[in-house]
């Protein structure tokens, strides 16, 4: 046994009481939220709902969804079929010949019609014995269940474009209603989603650059 020195007074600590031994150091202290992830899955949360709202916008922005109503498209298009439009691809640069476009028909602004683009602004269009003539030029359709059997002339202005369906006797379009303008088009069919077995992209017609010029 250690002797005491004299002077010196022998000083007895008091034993740690248990919540000083329950209490970590003050350098490893961490919250509750921090030790559960509390606050650090709220966040996570929080982000991931921001993060499809915004997705969501850019997406309905740049696309919309649309049902095929009727026959007016065959053979290309059949009814019932559910596309996607895009949006954007106009933004960039107008409609070209051989498109096929979701609109708002002039006459019923209301509704949304899917059509071909035959003829652009600026277009002299001739529709004869079943055979349509762009600025004098016989252009050939491959895509047509049966030529239509209507005539007429339609001179297009700035802006304004020539629409047809398809199933040339049996659907409303140019021919019928007159021309269509530039700001009631929404956007260009761009993939069939539905029925699956249908799956693919829509298939547009480009025609040779001497028809789009009309030489």
């Amino acid at each position: 046994m250690e002797e005491l020195q004299p002077g010196e007074a022998q000083t007895e600590q008091a034993p740690p009481t248990e919540s000083e031994y329950r209490r970590p150091p003050d350098g490893e202290r961490v919250s509750l939220a921090r030790t559960f992830g509390g606050r650090s899955l709220l966040r996570e949360t929080l982000e991931t709902i921001l993060l499809t709202v915004i997705i969501f916008l850019i997406l309905n922005t740049a696309t919309g969804r649309f049902q095929v109503r009727g026959s007016s498209m065959e053979p290309t298009l059949h009814d019932g079929q559910y596309l996607v439009i895009g949006k954007v691809i106009y933004w960039i640069h107008p409609p070209e010949r051989g498109d096929i476009i979701v609109f708002r028909p002039p006459a019923n602004p209301s509704d949304d019609y899917i059509k071909r683009v035959v003829g652009l602004p600026g277009d002299q269009i001739e529709i004869q014995d079943g055979g349509i003539w762009v600025d004098g030029v016989l252009i050939e359709e491959p895509y047509i269940s049966s030529p239509g059997a209507y005539s007429g002339t339609w001179s297009l202005g700035d802006d304004e474009y020539f629409v047809l369906g398809d199933n040339r006797n049996n659907s409303s379009d140019s021919h019928s209603w007159g021309v269509l303008p530039r700001e009631n088009i929404i956007g260009k069919a761009w993939l069939c989603y539905w029925p699956p077995e249908e799956w693919s992209s829509v298939k547009h017609h480009t025609f040779p650059e001497s028809a789009d010029q009309g030489d």
